[in-house]
C-alpha cells in the first residue's frame, strides 16, 4: 500500500485540517512496513533473541545482542498484540524474544547484562539500568498478552531492584570519582514515570500513583530551569545549575519525549495547568533545538551556546523527530494549540522525507545536518524495534481520537 504523504495534507487550511488523514497514513507505516520489516528479519532462529544489527536490507551484519533492545523488542510486540489486535505472530516474536533473556540476560545479582554474544555468553557486565528498564517493560508487557506468573516475577523484581539502585545504578561501574561534581541525571527519572504506568496492573494504581508525585517534581522543577525554559540532562543534587560540559547539556529528543509523557500523566490527573506548562516546554524546546539553516532537530546542544563535547551533536536522528511528532500529537489533542499543529506538520514533511527509507522499507536512523544519511542500516547497538513503532502508533491513536 502506498504510505507516501497525501498532497493534501500540505495545503489544509487550518490546524485541524492539518492533522486530519494523518492518523491512517501512521496506522498504514506501522502494520505494513515497520512491524513487518522487524518480524521478516531479527529473528535468530538458531539461538533465539533477536538481531538488531540490520543494514539497509534487513540483512544481518553483526550477531551481538544488547540487552535494552531485546528488552523492547519484547515490549514492542507485546504491546501491540495486547492494544491493536491479538495476532499470534506478535505474541510468538514476543514469547522468543522472553524465552532468550529469561534464560540468557541476568547476572547472579539478578542485574541484566548490557549484551551478550549471539548464543547467550555474557559479553558486557550490567553496567546499565537501562537495561533494566526495558526488561521490566517487556516481561509486563508479555504478562499482559500472557499472564504468567513467572513473567510477573521476573518484571517485579527487576523493578525492585531498579528502585534499590536509582539512587546510584552505575555502583561500581561509576566513572566519577567519589565526592567531586555530584550530579544526577536526567534520563532515569524520565523513565520512571512510564516504567511505573507499565507495571501497573502488577503493582496496582495506589503504588503508581504513590511514584507521580515524585517524578513530576523532579523533571518540572528540578531538572527543568525556569530561567531558560529548558530541561537539561545534569543538575546539582540539588537541582542547581552546573556550569560544566555535563551541566550545559541539553538533549532536546529526551526534554521532548519526557513532556509527552508528562502531558499524558496530567491527563490522568486531570491536571489541565501541568498539561499547558508540559505542551510549552516541548514548544519552547522545539523552537530552541530547530536547525534553522538546514531544518531538522539537533542531537546535542550548550545551552550557553559553546561548543558542546559530542562530536555528533549536529546530527540528525530519528527517535528525535519521531517522539516530536508524539509531543505535538498530543499537545494539540490536549490543547488544541495551533503551534503544534503547525510545528507537526513542519516535522511530519522534515522526517517523513529525510527517515523514510521508500525502497527497502524501515526508516534511517541517522542523518548528517544537511540532512543526508549518514549510515544506512536500519538496525545497531543504539536502534532497534522500538522508537519507531511506539511513535507510529501513538500518533495514530491520538490524531484518530481527536477527529
Amino acid at each position: 500500500m502506498d504510505t507516501s504523504i497525501p498532497q493534501q495534507l500540505t495545503v489544509a487550511p487550518n490546524a485541524i485540517n492539518h492533522l486530519v488523514g494523518y492518523a491512517h497514513l501512521y496506522k498504514n507505516e506501522l502494520l505494513e512496513n515497520i512491524l513487518p520489516f522487524w518480524l521478516a528479519n531479527s529473528k535468530d532462529h538458531n539461538n533465539g533473541g533477536y538481531f538488531t544489527c540490520l543494514d539497509r536490507k534487513g540483512k544481518v551484519y553483526d550477531t551481538d545482542k544488547f540487552m535494552w533492545l531485546q528488552g523492547r523488542e519484547v515490549w514492542c510486540f507485546s504491546y501491540m498484540y495486547n492494544n491493536i489486535a491479538q495476532k499470534q505472530e506478535w505474541l510468538d516474536m514476543a514469547l522468543h524474544g522472553a524465552n532468550f533473556m529469561e534464560k540468557h540476560g541476568r547476572d547472579e545479582n539478578g542485574d541484566w547484562y548490557f549484551s551478550l554474544e549471539a548464543d547467550g555468553k555474557p559479553l558486557v557486565q550490567p553496567y546499565n539500568i537501562f537495561s533494566d528498564c526495558f526488561a521490566t517493560m517487556a516481561f509486563a508487557a508479555l504478562d499482559k498478552a500472557n499472564p504468567n506468573e513467572t513473567y510477573k516475577k521476573i518484571a517485579l523484581d527487576t523493578f525492585e531492584n531498579i528502585i534499590s539502585r536509582q539512587h546510584n545504578w552505575k555502583g561500581r561501574y561509576s566513572k566519577t570519582y567519589p565526592g567531586t561534581r555530584q550530579l544526577k541525571n536526567f534520563s532515569l527519572p524520565m523513565i520512571l514515570c512510564n516504567l511505573s504506568l507499565e507495571l501497573e496492573h502488577i503493582i496496582g494504581k495506589e503504588r503508581v500513583d504513590s511514584f507521580i508525585p515524585t517524578v513530576i517534581n523532579e523533571v518540572m522543577n528540578v531538572f527543568y530551569q525556569e530561567d531558560l525554559g529548558l530541561v537539561l540532562e545534569n543538575v546539582f543534587e540539588d537541582g542547581s545549575f552546573c556550569d560544566s560540559f555535563e551541566g550545559r547539556l541539553l538533549n532536546p529528543g529526551h526534554a521532548i519525549e519526557a513532556m509527552w509523557f508528562i502531558m499524558d500523566l496530567g491527563k490522568r490527573m486531570n491536571d489541565e495547568v501541568l498539561i499547558e506548562k508540559a505542551c510549552e516546554i516541548m514548544l519552547k524546546t522545539i523552537e530552541y533545538g530547530w536547525d534553522k539553516q538546514y531544518e531538522g532537530i539537533f542531537y546535542f546542544m550548550d545551552v550557553k551556546n559553546n561548543p558542546p563535547q559530542q562530536l555528533e551533536w549536529d546530527q540528525k536522528l530519528w527517535w528525535v523527530h519521531v517522539e516530536a511528532l508524539v509531543a505535538l500529537a498530543k499537545g494539540y489533542a490536549y490543547t488544541k494549540n495551533e503551534r503544534c499543529a503547525t510545528w507537526f506538520k513542519k516535522i511530519h514533511d522534515y522526517t517523513w522525507k529525510h527517515f523514510k527509507d521508500n525502497e527497502h522499507g524501515e526508516w534511517f536512523g541517522y542523518l548528517n545536518r544537511r540532512g543526508e544519511v549518514l549510515l544506512d542500516l536500519k538496525g545497531g547497538k543504539w536502534k532497534g524495534c522500538f522508537h519507531l513503532p511506539r511513535s507510529l502508533y501513538q500518533v495514530w491513536k491520538t490524531l484518530e481520537k481527536t477527529l
